[in-house]
């Protein structure tokens, strides 16, 4: 791979996870919206915000895996750029505070419009980027990253959108980001799944090497299926506009995943499954928000 300069670091960044950031907030911007409390400022905010703590959760999953040994040589999947020496881990590390740091700039106007609880949303969200493989206790190398995914990238990611826009935290955000968070673990289900090999000789106790192939493959369904039943109990339980329904459709891309993930026996047979997964949590993030907005009185 022979890289340098910006697109290096746009590399490193990974692009590709970036939906899951965005996905949740689209979704908390329609349902504000369908309230009649939809503020642009804030939802840009919330959108920025949320895109740098997943770049920065990115550069130190990428800098903390190659220190502990996570990251190595026999690993499937996309260049890590310190585990393949493209930049200096300190470099990394570097960029990682700094990207920190434009969240907390964010934060700051954030907190301004939604008050103490962004600053206790946002303290947590900026210590479990770095938590996530870091620190004393990396939460995705005893099991939990799991629960992170569905935690921050759903219930915390839309309740909070819609927070900073209505200062309302409503039960139907809870059922909203239980949906998109769901769909977001089932990105990183595929990830660990594909990783169990050397994760198991690298000590990383994810939830996939705890346990097994199996398991996860039956996990990855069902995270698929509360996603699906999302939109109609929606309907049934929240008055949502029907419209929202369209949303069961992304779900026919989830099919070629579900494929690959339920016939899974060599790590390189996940990688379109990967991309597959998390494309079928972009279209759900803005079918969902857009249909959730088209209802607005």
């Amino acid at each position: 791979m022979r890289v340098t300069g910006w697109r290096l670091w746009l590399h490193a960044a990974r692009p590709r996870t970036l939906p899951a950031a965005a996905a949740p907030v689209f979704i908390g911007a329609g349902l504000a919206a369908l309230r009649g409390g939809f503020a642009t400022l804030p939802v840009l905010a919330a959108l920025g915000g949320a895109l740098l703590i997943q770049i920065a959760t990115n550069l130190a999953n990428d800098y903390y895996d190659f220190v502990r040994g996570g990251d190595t040589d026999d690993r499937v999947g996309p260049v890590r750029v310190t585990q393949a020496g493209l930049v200096e881990p300190a470099a990394v590390k570097r960029a990682m505070a700094l990207v920190l740091a434009a969240a907390f700039a964010v934060g700051i106007y954030l907190v301004s419009v939604g008050g103490w609880p962004v600053v206790w949303i946002g303290l947590a969200s900026l210590v479990c980027a770095v938590a996530y493989t870091g620190g004393p206790f990396p939460l995705a190398y005893h099991g939990l990253g799991d629960v992170f995914v569905f935690v921050f990238f759903g219930l915390v990611a839309v309740g909070g959108t819609v927070w900073v826009q209505t200062l309302t935290w409503p039960a139907e955000a809870l059922w909203a980001g239980a949906g998109v968070g769901a769909l977001s673990t089932a990105i990183l289900v595929v990830n660990n799944l594909r990783d169990i090999p050397t994760d198991r000789v690298a000590g990383k106790r994810t939830l996939a090497v705890r346990i097994g192939a199996r398991a996860s493959k039956a996990q990855y369904v069902g995270l698929l299926l509360l996603g699906a039943a999302v939109p109609p109990v929606g309907v049934a339980l929240f008055a949502w506009p029907s419209l929202t329904l369209a949303t069961l459709g992304v779900f026919v891309g989830a099919v070629g995943p579900t494929r690959r993930v339920l016939g899974f026996a060599e790590p390189a047979q996940l990688l379109p499954a990967l991309g597959g997964t998390a494309r079928v949590v972009a279209l759900y993030g803005v079918v969902l928000g857009a249909a959730l907005a088209a209802g607005a009185p």
